[in-house]
């Protein structure tokens, strides 16, 4: 018998059914009942990462421990299992690529010819397996991106094909998600693409073991036989994935459909163990049975894209719950905000905070809503951007800097207190050259972060090319906005504050990717807390 058990999970019919959701959701379940477990994605695009893709092309780039830049999914598997995840979690095509041809330069394949099958599909199983033989996980379940039948998901589908035989029976299956679609001129559900999806698979050499079935509709048990019979599953193993309210409600959806028991049965191990998922209830109920409410702006360039900002979204789910508040989001387009529509845009919130980008668009207006915020005693958190643009704002509007700014956006500016490091002036290659992963961090004794974390030593990843300028860190800290926390090797500054404001804090690095459900952040806890403090504040006032 294998050491390690692996699930694959691979999606059919269309994009975006939510394989993400689906393997997190089963992997908590098998966390909960005991088992070890983990969760890799292999995305099929040619980019080595998605570091230098745009966020509307992909949503955000999640950045693990170990400074790899990955896709958003796993957020979802770090979420969900309060596990951290590494660069063996994430495989891209243009990573194996990259990785054959550096083996074939180096002369490893003996003057063979180099194809797809079978150098590519090897290197694939090879990275599969990477977390299994580590001898840290029970079972490991391989996400496979994109849709069955793509023409560049066939390499990832044969290594699973080949996999699956090498390992054995019991050793290794595959979860198929599909959707089947309600057609409302019939007034039914239809099993016809998801028919074909499973027919496309086994032309490929595999047969699913499971089907989940993404629907707005109750599935009838006649429909359950039907695609058993058709899709050659087990009546069993045809799972129902209906809507949810939120993707926190689908652990406990898939539970009720017997998922867990039925991936554990085909794998030769044992269910007897109840999940327990009692801190998982908890936190739903203080997300559903809200006490308060609040608004706070989200103030960014990418809010068209729900995901370019999912890490900041999950992490006010996350303390939204901590707090027992429903915390409504108001995305704001940052370049919409001028001095005609500022007061408008923002009036009604409660608390603000300015998001991550890279690049010039849009960041007047960021400035104004520092200033907004700033002024109006708002609450504020400016997160990796948002606190270099809290920064310029400060230069500009408190030290009387005109045409302070970052050298990002200015190269010629007179004041520029955001700069880059000395030893990132010479690099022109963009792909992979930033301040990445997590880098230890120092809190000032006594400061508003000092507080909020309950320590003075803290752990954050980090995503970046620009730094404060340490220039102007006594001139900015005698006008009232000190350096809270810095790098103590290498005196960078990563945390801004101003002690004579209700909250306002800036980090350099990105809070929002180490929340989970089990452990919201404690900025965003300390945030929301201070938001709704702030509204009852004004509301008593208002009131006397």
């Amino acid at each position: 018998m294998a050491e390690t058990k692996y699930i694959f999970v691979t999606g059919g019919v269309t994009s975006s059914l939510g394989k993400g959701i689906i393997a997190a959701s089963l992997a908590k379940l098998l966390q909960a009942r005991g088992y070890k477990s983990t969760i890799q994605k292999l995305d099929p695009y040619i980019n080595v990462d998605p570091g230098t893709l745009n966020p509307y092309e992909h949503g955000e780039c999640y950045v693990t421990d170990d400074g790899a830049e990955t896709d958003l999914d796993l957020g979802h598997y770090e979420r969900f299992l309060n596990l951290k995840t590494s660069q063996a979690n994430n495989v891209t095509t243009g990573r194996i690529y990259q990785s054959v041809i550096e083996k074939e330069r180096r002369g490893e394949f003996l003057g063979k010819t180099v194809q797809v099958v079978p150098h590519i599909t090897n290197e694939i199983k090879e990275r599969i397996q990477i977390l299994g033989k580590s001898g840290e996980y029970d079972i490991v379940i391989t996400e496979i991106g994109g849709t069955v039948g793509d023409i560049e998901s066939l390499p990832y589908i044969e290594a699973v094909r080949q996999l699956l035989w090498e390992l054995g029976e019991n050793n290794a299956i595959v979860i198929h998600l599909t959707l089947v679609p309600y057609l409302s001129a019939a007034g039914e559900l239809k099993t016809k693409p998801t028919q074909h999806s499973v027919k496309t698979l086994m032309e490929s050499g595999i047969k699913a073991d499971v089907l989940v079935c993404r629907t707005e509709h109750e599935i009838s048990e006649e429909k359950r036989e039907k695609l058993a019979l058709f899709c050659n599953v087990k009546k069993e193993a045809v799972i129902q994935s209906i809507d949810a309210s939120t993707i926190y409600d689908v652990p406990l959806l898939m539970m009720q459909e017997g998922l867990d028991t039925v991936a554990l049965k085909k794998l030769a191990l044992s269910d007897a163990l109840d999940p327990d998922l009692t801190r998982w209830n908890q936190f739903l109920s203080r997300h559903k049975n809200p006490k308060e409410e609040v608004t706070i702006g989200l103030i960014g360039k990418y809010v068209e894209l729900q995901d370019s900002y999912k890490s900041i979204l999950e992490s006010f789910i996350h303390a939204g719950a901590e707090n027992e508040v429903k915390v409504n989001v108001r995305s704001i387009h940052s370049e919409h905000l001028n001095a005609k529509t500022l007061d408008k845009k923002l009036m009604g919130l409660d608390g603000i905070l300015v998001a991550p980008g890279f690049g010039e668009r849009g960041i007047e207006g960021k400035i104004m809503a520092v200033r907004y915020a700033r002024e109006n005693d708002v609450p504020f958190l400016g997160i990796c951007l948002g606190m270099q643009m809290a920064c310029i704002e400060f230069a500009r509007n408190v030290l009387g800097m005109e045409g302070a700014n970052s050298t990002e956006m200015d190269e010629d500016s007179p004041y520029p207190v955001i700069s880059l490091m000395e030893e990132q002036k010479s690099i022109t290659d963009k792909g992979g050259t930033m301040r990445l992963g997590a880098w230890d961090c120092n809190l000032k004794a006594g400061s508003l972060v000092h507080q909020v974390y309950g320590q003075t030593e803290i752990s954050e990843r980090h995503r970046h090319r620009y730094e404060f300028n340490n220039q102007f860190k006594t001139e900015f800290e005698q006008a009232g906005l000190i350096a809270s926390g810095v790098n103590s090797q290498t005196n960078l500054v990563e945390i801004i504050e101003i002690p004579s404001h209700p909250w306002f804090i800036g980090v350099q690095y990105h809070p929002e990717y180490k929340s989970t459900v089990v452990n919201p952040h404690p900025l965003f806890v300390g945030f929301v807390k201070a938001v709704l403090q702030q509204k009852q504040a004004q509301t008593n006032a208002s009131l006397a």
